[in-house]
C-alpha cells in the first residue's frame, strides 16, 4: 500500500499555481527592499478584491464549456447606476440590492438566450458586453463622485491585524465569496451539475441533470458576481465612469487559466481564480517596485503566462486521453466478444 501525499493530474496545475505565487513573491522580495512585508501582501487583495470575486464567478461558467465577456461592461454599468442613483439621493443598502438584482436579471437574461435558442456563449455575451457599457455610457459620459457617507464609511474603514497592517470590507467580502464558491462547488447538487455539464452535456442530459437550468443559473451567478465585483469596485474607486475597467474580461480569464480552469470544462479548483489573480497582482507589484519599466510589461508576463499553463493543460488533457485509451479497447473487445 502506498502512503504519502499522491501528486495526479487533478491537482498538478493549482499546485504549479501556487508554486509560482511562492516564487514571484520570493523573487520580488530578494530584489526590492520592503517587498517582503506583510501589508504589501495584504495589499494584493486590496487591489484586487474585485476582480478574484468577477474571476470566480468567471470560473463557474468556464467550468460548464462557455464563456462570458461582459464582466467588465456589467461592472461598469453597476459602477455608473450606483453612482448616478447615490447622487440623487437614494440609500445606500438599497443601491446595493437594486444593482446585485440588475446584475442577476443581466446574466440570466444572457443564460436564457444560450439555452434556449443554443446561441453560442461567445456572441451572446460579445452582444451583452456591447449592451452593458452602451447603458453605462448611455448613464454618462462624465465621471459620477460618490461622496454618500455609507459608501465612502465602508471605503475608509480598515479592519486592524496584527503588526500595523490592515484590510479593507472589500477584501473580507472576496474571501468570504470563495470560501461560498469553493463549498457550492464540491458539496452542492448545482456544484455536481456544473462539473458535469462541463464533462459532457450529452451525458448531463442522460444523467437526468436539469441542463438548461444549470446554464441559466451559471450565467445568473456571474452576472451576481459582476455586480458584487462592481460594488466592491466602487468603494475603492469612489466613483463611477463609463470607462471603468475596460479590457477586464480577459484578465479575469487568464486569472482562471494561470489557476488551472481548463478552457474546454469539466475540471477546475475554485481556489485557482483568486491565486491567478495573486500571481498577475505580484507581477504588477514586482514593476512598480522596479519604477522604470512601462506597466505594460504586466500584459507581457501575463501572456508568457497563459502560454505556459495552456500547454501544461493540453499535456494534461493529453494524458487523460491516452489513459482512457485502454479502457475504450477494453469496452470495444467485451462487444466483440458478445457478438461473436
Amino acid at each position: 500500500m502506498k502512503s504519502g501525499l499522491r501528486i495526479s493530474s487533478n491537482n498538478i496545475i493549482v499546485l504549479a499555481t501556487l508554486l509560482l505565487l511562492i516564487l514571484l513573491y520570493g523573487s520580488g522580495s530578494f530584489m526590492y527592499t520592503g517587498f517582503f512585508s506583510l501589508q504589501v501582501f495584504l495589499n494584493l487583495f486590496i487591489d484586487n478584491a474585485y476582480l478574484i470575486i468577477v474571476a470566480t464567478g468567471m470560473a463557474f461558467v468556464i467550468i460548464t464549456g462557455g464563456i462570458d465577456l461582459s464582466v467588465a461592461s456589467v461592472v461598469a454599468m453597476i459602477s455608473m447606476i450606483s453612482a448616478s442613483l447615490l447622487q440623487q439621493g437614494m440609500n445606500a443598502y438599497l443601491v446595493m440590492v437594486l444593482s446585485l438584482l440588475v446584475g442577476i436579471v443581466f446574466g440570466a437574461g444572457q443564460g436564457y438566450l444560450i439555452s434556449k435558442f443554443q446561441l453560442h456563449p461567445w456572441i451572446v455575451t460579445l452582444a451583452g458586453m456591447f449592451l452593458g457599457r452602451g447603458i453605462a455610457y448611455l448613464i454618462g459620459t462624465e465621471s459620477i463622485v460618490i461622496t454618500n457617507a455609507t459608501y465612502t464609511a465602508i471605503s475608509s474603514y480598515k479592519l486592524r491585524l496584527f503588526g500595523g497592517s490592515f484590510i479593507s470590507i472589500s477584501v473580507v467580502i472576496a474571501l468570504l465569496f470563495v470560501l461560498v464558491a469553493l463549498l457550492v462547488g464540491k458539496y452542492t447538487r448545482f456544484g455536481r451539475a456544473v462539473y458535469a455539464l462541463g464533462g459532457s452535456e450529452r451525458s448531463a442530459v442522460l444523467m437526468g441533470l436539469p441542463v438548461s437550468g444549470t446554464t441559466i443559473a451559471v450565467y445568473a451567478l456571474s452576472g451576481f458576481c459582476s455586480a458584487l465585483g462592481g460594488i466592491v469596485f466602487t468603494f475603492y474607486m469612489l466613483s463611477g465612469n463609463s470607462l471603468h475597467l475596460m479590457g477586464m474580461e480577459m484578465d479575469a480569464i487568464a486569472a482562471c487559466v494561470i489557476g488551472g480552469i481548463l478552457l474546454t470544462g469539466g475540471f477546475g479548483y475554485l481556489l485557482g481564480p483568486m491565486l491567478g489573480v495573486l500571481c498577475t497582482g505580484i507581477i504588477q507589484t514586482m514593476i512598480i517596485f522596479q519604477g522604470t519599466l512601462s506597466s505594460w510589461w504586466t500584459k507581457i508576463a501575463v501572456g508568457f503566462l497563459l502560454f505556459l499553463f495552456m500547454a501544461l493543460q493540453r499535456l494534461i488533457v493529453m494524458r487523460k486521453e491516452s489513459g482512457g485509451a485502454p479502457m475504450k479497447i477494453a469496452r470495444n473487445i467485451a462487444k466483440n466478444d458478445v457478438k461473436m
